[in-house]
């Protein structure tokens, strides 16, 4: 099957690129070019665009491995809100984030559960509000965030609540990451959060995992291919006894271990976001596509890092962002084992 870009997609991903590499401030630019309200509603001054060209904005992003929230920010907030909102909810949270002021996150992993499917934390009715109490781990940009997109049981099943990171009752414990993004662990005893917070949606949590994949798929997948590219110039241009690294057969190998690999994640996530855009079942794609990029991102960084020798571990040097991204990322979509699990549990069922 074709998955190539239409003449839209095509051009927010070389609109995306032109930004993010001719700016010292890439998330005012992202918002300034409009990048970042694409999936807003024509009545919030958005193009009503969806899931595919976010990802095409996300991708662009990975491939120039740029420091900007842009996974927390559109994948785990504006998709999901725009897709299950109320409109009072859109006007009041989308517009902020388009103009690159205010972001949104999700609080998607528990301890040892990773994008649990039913979550620990759960929610209770008390005084006319809801309270909801549990601890939510790896939470990107939280303390930044205008409100946490929360998965939680309700005792008839599973809900998405809005919550405000400065609420009382929450508790935001940095935690360390790779690439030193902002992540935290969020503990929540009993933080009221009003009926209007509720996303109305029965499978609510089971679509916000599926944008969270996508985000994140997509972005992963632009590190890839901006790690290989990075490498490939390394081994042209740089010589050994009076030849390019890449015309040395041991070296030719492994920079094509890598472009399997990245060309291999590229297919799978190209086929599970076609899909989800489409309106189609993608849940199986999203899983194949996770565990490709879980399983093989790092070994290929790790081959990107030892072909450039000494330069590879040079702080100065961009190669640094990517692998440290990708462990970030790949982290919080659970590792392989997780990932290659949940594929068995689907064909086990």
């Amino acid at each position: 099957m074709d998955f190539a870009l239409d003449d839209t997609q095509t051009e927010i991903a070389a609109l995306a690129a032109k930004v993010l590499g001719s700016t010292d401030d890439p998330w005012r630019a992202l918002a300034s070019a409009g990048l970042l309200a694409l999936a807003l509603p024509p009545e919030l001054e958005g193009d009503g665009l969806g899931v595919a060209e976010v990802a095409q904005v996300l991708t662009e992003v990975g491939r120039a491995a740029a420091p900007v929230p842009a996974y927390a920010a559109l994948a785990l907030g504006v998709l999901p809100i725009e897709a299950l909102g109320t409109p009072a909810q859109r006007a009041q949270f989308l517009p902020p984030v388009a103009a690159g002021d205010a972001l949104l996150t999700a609080a998607l992993n528990e301890p040892s559960a990773p994008l649990a499917a039913e979550p620990a934390a759960t929610a209770r009715a008390g005084d006319g509000k809801w309270l909801i109490s549990g601890v939510k781990t790896a939470v990107p940009y939280a303390a930044e965030a205008t409100r946490i997109l929360t998965p939680v049981s309700t005792g008839h099943g599973s809900a998405v609540y809005l919550v405000d990171p400065h609420a009382e009752g929450v508790t935001l414990v940095p935690a360390p990451t790779s690439a030193g993004a902002p992540e935290y662990t969020v503990r929540l005893d009993d933080v009221a959060v009003e009926e209007s917070d509720l996303l109305f949606d029965r499978g609510a949590v089971a679509a916000l995992h599926r944008f969270a994949l996508a985000g994140a798929l997509s972005l992963g997948d632009g590190l890839l291919a901006g790690a290989l590219a990075l490498t490939v110039k390394h081994v042209g241009e740089r010589t050994q006894f009076g030849r390019p690294l890449a015309a040395f057969q041991a070296v030719a190998g492994q920079i094509a271990d890598v472009y399997v690999a990245a060309r291999t994640v590229h297919l799978a996530v190209s086929s599970a976001v076609w899909r989800l855009a489409s309106g189609l079942d993608a849940d199986a794609e999203l899983d194949v596509a996770a565990y490709w990029f879980a399983s093989q991102a790092p070994a290929a960084l790790a081959t990107c890092h030892h072909l450039h020798g000494g330069v590879g571990v040079d702080e100065t040097y961009p190669l640094h962002r990517y692998s440290s991204a990708v462990k970030d990322l790949g982290r919080a979509l659970g590792g392989a084992a997780h990932r290659l699990g949940r594929l068995g549990e689907r064909v086990a069922g």
